[in-house]
């Protein structure tokens, strides 16, 4: 079964950069890529003007779309691989939801880019409420300076605080195992604290989830999660941040602004949100 990869673009160097990052993600899966860009006007132009501007964009769109997929076309060296472009006149969240519905999507990619709000300087506004609003659907966001490689080595950090379900990590299962990357599960722990009997039992339904593939625990003694998470990924030589989007648990200090000015190497790190499909 081909899988369904939608992928947003503004026509920057760090929305190409996503999209050249994907087709080498999959480059030896059978993919049908939607790429998707989006134009909106603003609700106080005049209406002569609003048609005009309408237009503008409209074929601004077409035109930018048609130039990325000549540039795919050329240097496509992947026959498994089918593009298909999407110009939509509308705000990008609402409209990467209906094409997830319509077109049975499997994972939204994005770039990211920098923005004057500190709490988005590395991920970009459009990221963040793609990864908050985007519930039945990964999405996998490439930092600007992120360059392909081989993925070795994924952390999945966890508080171990609720129990998972099999089908919430399908996309992480489904990268390690076309890589090869081993999974590094890390607790970041309170000195003096141990794991309950809660959270040992949702330490053991991981390892049943990862089975047969390669995985390992970690538990860091740290009362500074930004800290405790960046050493890991330094030492580690990490590639790939995966973590399960709970309201109001990780996501919520991961993009606090202490968290995103401290989260250095997630410049350069692609980060996976998986969707908890509780919530």
């Amino acid at each position: 079964m081909k899988k369904k990869v939608l992928i947003s673009t503004d026509f920057s160097k760090n929305a190409q950069n996503a999209i050249n990052y994907a087709i080498n993600l999959y480059k030896q899966d059978s993919c049908e890529f939607y790429i998707l860009n989006t134009y909106t006007i603003e609700a106080f132009t005049m209406e002569l003007d609003a048609i005009r501007h309408i237009e503008e964009s409209k074929q601004k769109s077409i035109t930018g779309l048609a130039n990325i997929l000549d540039g795919l076309s050329a240097s496509n060296d992947a026959p498994n691989h089918q593009y298909h472009m999407i110009s939509e006149r509308g705000p990008l969240i609402e409209t990467m939801k209906e094409i997830i519905d319509k077109r049975d999507i499997d994972i939204v990619i994005m770039g990211t880019k920098g923005a004057t709000d500190s709490r988005t300087q590395i991920y970009g506004s459009q990221t963040v409420l793609a990864m908050e609003r985007i519930r039945n659907c990964p999405v996998l966001a490439i930092p600007a300076k992120a360059i392909f490689k081989k993925i070795k080595e994924i952390v999945f950090p966890t508080g171990y605080i609720t129990p998972y379900k099999r089908r919430e990590f399908q996309y992480l299962i489904d990268i390690a195992k076309n890589t090869g990357a081993a999974i590094r599960i890390l607790h970041i722990l309170e000195k003096d604290k141990q794991l309950d009997a809660d959270q040992r039992n949702n330490q053991r339904l991981l390892k049943e989830y990862f089975e047969g593939l390669e995985y390992s625990f970690h538990i860091v003694e740290d009362t500074k999660v930004q800290s405790a998470l960046n050493s890991f990924i330094e030492n580690r030589n990490i590639d790939l941040v995966a973590f399960i989007n709970k309201k109001h648990n990780f996501f919520s200090w991961i993009l606090s602004i202490p968290m995103v000015k401290n989260l250095t190497h997630h410049s350069t790190i692609p980060v996976l949100a998986l969707h908890d499909l509780k919530n």
